[in-house]
């Protein structure tokens, strides 16, 4: 069994119970204990909706900063294409990628380019027979481990390729060695700016198999106010990007999917619309699909809990960008399209256990079962969290897993003493 790295924590110092998040969390991995927040860290997916919908910022994402790259004598930067979409009135990813290199760094790879790669051995992987149908896309690791936890039976489903972040750092890597020889691989350091905390997640626990080659995870709202300062616009940049419409498309939901070049797929973004897509696969409530993308931002990587952007705004501004590139730049031969390269690939996932079992032993698991059903029958069944827990039927598994007390459930405890009061006035009249 696997332990798993987070990037979402808690200040408790702000946290003042408001119950806000734990209706929320796409997998009821927060409780509130003792008056603040408590994270369950087997459940948690570092989605960061609790940072987004957190009315104190008593959430927050852990990740790194620049002067985390300060160790490496050459620093690459990674920008996700999310980062574009921050800036208005851009038509020229030059500026950004110019903007970079004036802040620091001594060399840029757009992740934008490895997806436009990752889109184009998609469309081969897709066309092999055997694959499970709907293939769906791994490049969100926040979906890729709730599947994991809540729906373990589509795990063959997910597509075994690095996402493009991962591309690019290894491709990068190799640019660097090439220009400068004279550096050892322990001095060329790879940074992603992020939109989300997920992507840090998943460069702390790679998969089962696989060490990720990124070094250092900075947000996106650290970067921007640097490049806006960086950023002049009097005066033309260098000729640096080497992505197009396709890389670019990526930061917004549906512009992986788009790619495949195939009008059976399914795009859904905002994790409460993936929970719902993944239950109809699962249930084979859904048509005949090749491929699915699930992203678990509003909008897709645009509405990560990182940027500092509206995610419609964001994707409005995308869409004006596009209109300036070219579909991609970079094609593949027919040769090159034969197979997907082996070092594309990643072999397992990491293994953890469902959340929704209960015991290891199936007997218990069915004893626990009914115990929690038969309580629900006696709670309210409003779901009002007063309790700590998101729901009544949450609140049940907890007392029957010994976490919380039947007490703890405010409304039965009013009934209660209410009977209590009734009976009390009924033994004083008798006495009368």
């Amino acid at each position: 069994m696997n332990t798993y790295e987070h990037s979402v924590s808690l200040d408790t110092a702000k946290c003042t119970g408001c119950t806000t998040c734990i209706h929320r969390c796409p997998t009821e991995a927060i409780r509130i204990r003792d008056g603040h927040a408590v994270i369950d860290t087997e459940r948690c997916i570092d989605c960061g909706v609790c940072i987004k919908v957190c009315p104190h910022n008593a959430k927050r994402a852990v990740l790194d900063t620049l002067k985390d790259m300060d160790r490496f004598r050459y620093k690459i930067a990674l920008p996700a294409p999310s980062l574009y979409a921050q800036f208005d009135n851009l038509d020229d990813i030059d500026f950004v990628l110019q903007g970079l290199l004036d802040i620091g760094f001594d060399h840029v790879y757009e992740v934008a380019r490895a997806a436009e790669l990752c889109s184009a051995y998609t469309r081969t992987y897709l066309k092999v027979e055997g694959v499970a149908r709907p293939a769906i896309s791994s490049a969100c690791p926040a979906v890729v481990r709730l599947i994991e936890l809540r729906f373990p039976f589509l795990k063959d489903n997910i597509i075994r390729m690095l996402p493009p972040m991962e591309i690019a750092a290894k491709a990068a890597r190799e640019e660097a060695a090439k220009l400068r020889p004279d550096l050892s691989p322990e001095e060329i350091g790879v940074c992603f700016i992020s939109p989300c905390p997920a992507k840090m997640s998943y460069v702390k626990n790679g998969f089962s198999d696989y060490k990720s080659q990124v070094d250092v995870v900075v947000p996106i709202s650290d970067i921007y106010f640097m490049l806006i300062n960086a950023m002049n616009h009097s005066v033309r940049p260098q000729s640096l990007s080497q992505s197009g419409m396709i890389g670019v498309g990526w930061a917004a939901s549906g512009g992986e999917a788009t790619a495949i070049f195939n009008e059976k797929y399914l795009a859904a973004d905002g994790i409460e619309n993936v929970i719902h897509v993944l239950d109809q696969i699962e249930n084979g409530n859904i048509g005949h699909l090749e491929f699915v993308e699930l992203n678990a931002c509003t909008g897709g990587c645009v509405g990560g809990a990182l940027t500092m952007q509206n995610p419609f705004i964001a994707k409005a501004r995308l869409r004006k960008l596009k209109r300036y590139l070219p579909v991609s730049q970079n094609i593949l031969s027919k040769e090159e399209l034969r197979y997907v390269p082996e070092d594309y690939f990643f072999n397992e996932l990491p293994t953890y256990s469902p959340i929704s079992r209960l015991s290891e032993n199936m007997a218990e698991s069915m004893r626990m079962m009914s115990d929690i059903q038969k309580l629900r029958k006696t709670l309210p069944g409003y779901d009002c969290g007063s309790c700590g827990a998101p729901t009544c039927r949450a609140f049940a598994e907890d007392v029957v897993r010994g976490r919380a007390k039947k007490s703890d459930c405010i409304l039965t405890m009013r009934d209660r003493f209410k009977e209590y009061l009734e009976s009390l006035g009924e033994e004083d009249g008798n006495d009368g």
